[in-house]
């Protein structure tokens, strides 16, 4: 059996490099030359195409949840492509032409695959549901994958526009038009400053849907965490505006 320890003793050298390039030379001589070119010329250039655009696409998408600062960033975005992609192309050319195989099969069990990976990536915490927006967009990039893999690279580039106009556009120009929820953590020094906050809220037009007081450990005073419900016409700038109007209530998280 070759191994580096064996051909070193072989030739007999101490020094490092020189073993380096006697084993590299060893393996290279071992490489027939007609071998190589048959493999690169059996590959179907096309096919790798497939997964090359799909890649692109994907990164596309995943850049911009990276730049969010989201949980599934370029590298999943760009893995779900490429095994959308690879699974589409085995469903339909893995087979040969055999017309007792349903291709289709292969392909359908990748939307079910991409659930449990989008379910990872929603959390329910403190009557807020996040990582919705996260997950709808690997659904959405691995059926870009699954498009490019299918040779449909228009409709693999189409779907990446309008992917990227549902993360970014729609969201700024509804934004005045659609209700949101607001989580807010605020310190304050007694629960009378902190049921004014509650009802201040509620007065202009706030849906309280989580209410949640406790002791502070090593001071006085009280912490504090709201979610809202943000009704149609009312912007967080109002809501901070509510709370920095009183200076016994320190505000600290707003997300």
């Amino acid at each position: 059996m070759f191994s580096l320890a064996n051909i070193c003793k072989i030739t007999g050298s101490n020094n490092i490099r020189y073993r380096f390039k006697t084993v590299c030379r060893t393996i290279f001589a071992c490489i027939d030359s007609d071998l190589m070119a048959n493999f690169f010329g059996a590959m179907d250039w096309s096919l790798i195409l497939r997964l090359t655009v799909a890649c692109v696409l994907a990164a596309v998408v995943g850049y911009d949840r990276e730049y969010r600062a989201k949980d599934a960033g370029l590298k999943t975005h760009f893995l779900v492509a490429l095994g959308s992609a690879l699974f589409m192309i085995i469903s339909r050319y893995g087979f040969g032409d055999s017309t007792q195989v349903d291709f289709s099969r292969v392909a359908a069990q990748v939307v079910s695959g991409i659930g449990f990976i989008g379910a990872g990536t929603i959390i329910f915490q403190k009557q807020v549901v996040r990582g919705l927006t996260t997950a709808a967009s690997l659904w959405a990039t691995s059926g870009i994958g699954m498009a490019a893999g299918a040779g449909l690279y228009s409709i693999a580039v189409a779907a990446t526009l309008l992917t990227l106009i549902g993360l970014e556009a729609v969201g700024y120009l509804f934004k005045k038009f659609a209700a949101r929820h607001i989580y807010i953590s605020i310190l304050v020094n007694d629960k009378q400053t902190a049921q004014s906050v509650y009802f201040d809220l509620k007065k202009v037009g706030y849906q309280i849907l989580s209410y949640d007081m406790s002791r502070l450990d090593r001071a006085e005073g009280y912490r504090v965490a709201i979610v809202v419900r943000s009704l149609v016409g009312n912007d967080e700038e109002g809501f901070i505006e509510i709370l920095h109007t009183n200076p016994d209530i320190t505000v600290e998280e707003v997300e």
